[in-house]
């Protein structure tokens, strides 16, 4: 049976397997459909025609917009954001005849968005607070805070954690200290260079 806890609501068109877990106040929206051992953490948004994977976890706070598959082997953390039409992969060799596949993970860290048709490609870690826009294709790692864009996507920038662009207070260089304009916030990062 299927652990529900107080103030989940399911939509009667959404399928979620019996041995699923749905933390308190999470919302799962039409035609939805949830895994077996999938755990969903508190007061998330499961949009409508979301796919989650058997097995996989999610955090508490999530947003995960309209026509996303969350396949196996993904890890999203809480207050993460995924919008519509993001694409997840886990297989590195993808092959409709190869039987031995094996899943590679993905972990999509604390506070991280990830942008309407984005993809992201297995085997990676989205930072905390790291941001991958609308469109782009993630295929290597993304620094926290870091604002990756195009396919494929770059380090253009540092985001705070409203996600906000930062500006450099000083030339950036192997060490540097950014600044948001916006609410004031700073980062101090390693290996800082950006495209500017």
């Amino acid at each position: 049976m299927t652990t529900v806890a107080e103030g989940v609501y399911i939509h009667p068109s959404a399928e979620v397997h019996p041995d699923a877990v749905i933390g308190a106040g999470t919302r799962i929206w039409h035609q939805a459909h949830i895994r077996e051992g999938a755990r969903i953490g508190e007061r998330c948004v499961i949009s409508k025609d979301v796919y989650i994977d058997a097995g996989v976890t999610i955090g508490n706070r999530v947003k995960i917009q309209n026509g996303v598959s969350v396949y196996h082997g993904v890890t999203i953390e809480d207050d993460a954001f995924v919008g519509p039409h993001a694409a997840f992969t886990n297989d590195l060799t993808p092959r409709s005849f190869d039987a031995e596949w094996r899943v590679v993970p993905t972990f999509v860290r604390r506070g991280a968005s990830i942008g309407a048709n984005a993809t992201v490609v297995c085997g990676i870690t989205l930072g905390p607070y790291s941001m991958v826009a609308a469109g782009s294709t993630a295929t290597v790692d993304v620094p926290p805070f870091g604002l990756m864009i195009g396919s494929p996507a770059r380090l253009v920038s540092y985001i705070c954690r409203k996600g906000h662009r930062m500006r450099a207070v000083e030339a950036p260089d192997w060490h540097g200290r950014y600044r948001c304009h916006e609410c004031g916030e700073t980062l101090e990062v390693t290996y800082a260079l950006v495209a500017e």
